[in-house]
């Protein structure tokens, strides 16, 4: 059975259920970021909040995410599965591999690298101004990450919690899962997904503009919802 079949057949989300679902990850992760690098920063305030992030991956995000997709393939299937569940699984057609990522990481490093700066300035010193500092990662002094192995060793582990587990997961919960759930709204399902998925982020809220904008890869992803 091919995806178009499988979603004719899969229940679509509401879109209070698609933004509870998006979010409700984002709430739980933000509690235990928060919880931990509240205890952390006096202590190691180089890696309070790489650590706190990286425990929220371990404690919320991949319990909550992996666990309800798995959940859900439980329901369907009475074993373990992500058949039916996690969708959008055809490769795309090499050109596009050849065309679309290049651009896209072109588009994303500019977002990020000239349109974020200016705008999280902006945002931390007026909407988010009463964010604590310590929670704000650009503000963390990291000088003796290169001066302590322990310290250094500690943010080395972090990265493929944060760089590979983490955005792993997230792709098959909110592109595999959430994406094709919202498939009825045609053109503007992309639309719809990135900016809840950019909002879940609750512990970095001024980048969202940036965040947006970067991860609009709506070329890819309506090759699939107009299909």
């Amino acid at each position: 059975m091919n995806t178009d079949d499988i979603l004719e057949k899969s229940p679509k989300h509401p879109i209070w259920q698609s933004i509870l679902l998006h979010l409700a990850p984002g709430v739980l992760i933000f509690v235990v970021y928060f919880t931990i690098a509240s205890i952390l920063v006096n202590r190691l305030p180089s890696v309070a909040l790489l650590t706190a992030l990286s425990l929220g991956i371990v404690l919320a995000l991949i319990p909550f995410e992996l666990g309800y997709l798995f959940f859900q393939g439980w329901r369907k299937h009475r074993h373990l599965s992500l058949s039916g569940i996690v969708l959008y699984r055809e490769p795309i057609r090499v050109w596009d591999y050849v065309l679309f990522v290049p651009l896209l990481l072109i588009w994303a490093v500019f977002c990020f690298a000239v349109i974020s700066p200016p705008v999280e300035a902006y945002l931390q010193q007026t909407v988010f101004a009463w964010w604590p500092n310590w929670l704000i990662p650009s503000a963390m002094d990291t000088s003796t990450l290169s001066t302590n192995p322990a310290l250094g060793l500690i943010a080395l582990a972090s990265l493929p919690l944060q760089a590979i587990i983490g955005p792993t997961v997230e792709e098959l919960y909110f592109r595999g899962y959430l994406l094709p759930r919202l498939s009825y709204l045609k053109a503007w399902a992309p639309l719809i997904n990135t900016v809840l998925f950019s909002l879940y982020h609750f512990f970095t809220p001024w980048q969202n503009p940036a965040r947006i904008l970067a991860l609009c890869n709506w070329p890819q992803k309506l090759d699939h919802v107009l299909r």
